[in-house]
């Protein structure tokens, strides 16, 4: 299987052998630009270009042919373009825009109808508010859709999106996973020609641009692609993957829960006409806060925190909102804070704080999912960058206060990808390939502590917190 992994900052290609395991790979780095008024774009012809070049290197260094090639995706990014001639028509605005701000505001009445239909939380994170933004602000013409849309129809001509991509938009209604017209006028959206939606393991069309044509199959965001990866399969099975944010999902099966708490539900992927459903909470900056401390010069690279002794990680607190807040308190006006310094405070103690701080949202984020599902995370799988460093995971298993598995794989997202692919091929595969966790970690506090310490945390973060709309 060529596995695509199209993300924010780069793409990268994965030959998968159910045997031989990854026998290729290639990556290419990905430059958003960041504008006034809370702007994220890419040129689309440069995701293009990353999509074909690293398939071919990934190809060249497995040197052997592919059975099938497989695509996962940013999820909420968007674009217009021509179906016609496949063109682009606007520049690709990313997920972390916030420019649709002022349009979700003005819906915000039917906030509560929207998370029911959608089991999402009405925000310019989904994709529905920056396609409006889209046709309000930079062209009317073509279509407008998720980014992996226009890649597929790029390789294969076909005009699709799969269901657990789609139900990421605010357009579909989750238990049928299929457009809503109600929702597509609330938006300004009713006129558009969509996509259809798919199954995962879907053959949507065949491709020749890796060399021999292939068929193209496994299509899926890539959040879930990393928990298929992960084998979280069953109701209660949970992953976060740490990389420029934080992203925990947990697998609700063939149920789509409705969170109170602020998570978001949607479809974690559809094989075989089996929909499968997940909840998930974001951490807007995981990997981006230990970048933040490396540019400020506490630390010179990311090993350096697993060199700080741990002791005195208690005395200071830090609430690391530096892009903002994701669920469940969805407060893109909320800043970072420190709180407890003092004239000894070390610089040390500031490093244990930040990374504290993102072992606490995500602790809150699997509490919710334990409450809103009935049942707690009992172990929680990990991947991405930010899963080597020692001195986090460890954080995060004593404030969950659950054991943590380090997936083995660097590239779970591909993995996942690759797995939706060979199910194409064989219904009866499970995973791209078999793994065991390459470290795992117990928790090393007491309840107690933990307790304390995350009560100590959500103080801070209801003082950073207030007033509202700072």
């Amino acid at each position: 299987m060529l596995a695509l992994d199209q993300g924010t900052s780069g793409t990268k290609a994965v030959v998968v052998d159910p045997v031989d395991g990854v026998v290729g790979l290639a990556e290419a780095a990905i430059r958003p630009v960041y504008l006034p008024g809370g702007g994220v774009e890419q040129d689309p012809e440069e995701l293009l270009e990353s999509v074909l070049d690293t398939g071919r290197r990934a190809i060249a260094a497995a040197g052997r042919p592919v059975d099938v090639v497989a695509l996962a995706n940013q999820g909420e990014t968007v674009l217009a373009w021509d179906p016609a001639t496949g063109a682009a028509l606007s520049p690709a605005v990313v997920w972390q825009d916030r420019r649709s701000e002022s349009l979700v505001a003005s819906l915000a009445g039917a906030g509560e109808w929207v998370h029911e239909r959608t089991g999402l939380v009405l925000d310019p994170y989904f994709s529905a508010p920056k396609m409006a933004w889209v046709r309000r602000h930079l062209t009317g013409a073509g279509v407008v859709t998720t980014s992996d849309s226009w890649l597929v129809h790029r390789l294969t001509g076909a005009f699709v999106t799969d269901a657990s991509t789609a139900s990421r938009s605010l357009l579909v209604d989750l238990d049928s996973v299929r457009w809503d017209a109600e929702l597509l006028a609330l938006f300004g959206l009713g006129d558009e020609t969509l996509p259809a939606i798919v199954d995962c393991d879907t053959v949507v069309g065949t491709t020749s641009t890796f060399g021999a044509e292939v068929p193209v199959a496994g299509l899926i965001v890539d959040q879930q692609a990393a928990l298929l990866a992960q084998g979280c399969t069953t109701a209660g099975s949970a992953k976060c993957t740490f990389g420029t944010g934080a992203f925990l999902l947990a697998n609700t099966g063939g149920r789509a829960v409705r969170s109170p708490s602020g998570l978001s539900s949607s479809v974690a992927w559809r094989l075989a006409g089996e929909t499968s459903y997940c909840l998930d909470g974001q951490v807007f900056t995981a990997a981006s806060a230990v970048r933040w401390l490396v540019d400020v010069g506490l630390i010179a690279d990311v090993r350096d925190i697993d060199g700080i002794e741990v002791g005195a990680a208690d005395d200071v607190l830090c609430v690391p909102a530096l892009a903002g807040l994701g669920a469940p308190w969805w407060r893109a006006d909320a800043a970072a804070s420190f709180v407890g310094l003092t004239l000894s405070t070390s610089r040390e103690q500031l490093v244990l704080a930040v990374v504290l701080g993102i072992a606490a949202q995500v602790a809150e984020l699997a509490g919710l999912v334990g409450s809103d599902v009935g049942a707690p995370i009992e172990r929680l799988r990990v991947d991405g960058g930010l899963a080597r460093c020692r001195t986090l995971m460890q954080a995060t298993a004593d404030l969950l206060q659950v054991p943590v598995d380090v997936y083995p794989y660097v590239h779970a997202t591909a993995l996942g990808a690759a797995a939706a692919g060979q199910r194409a091929l064989d219904p009866t595969a499970t995973a791209a390939l078999a793994w065991t966790p390459a470290q795992g970690y117990e928790p090393q506090w007491s309840p107690a502590r933990a307790t304390a310490y995350r009560q100590r945390w959500n103080a801070a973060l209801a003082a950073n917190l207030a007033p509202e709309g700072r």
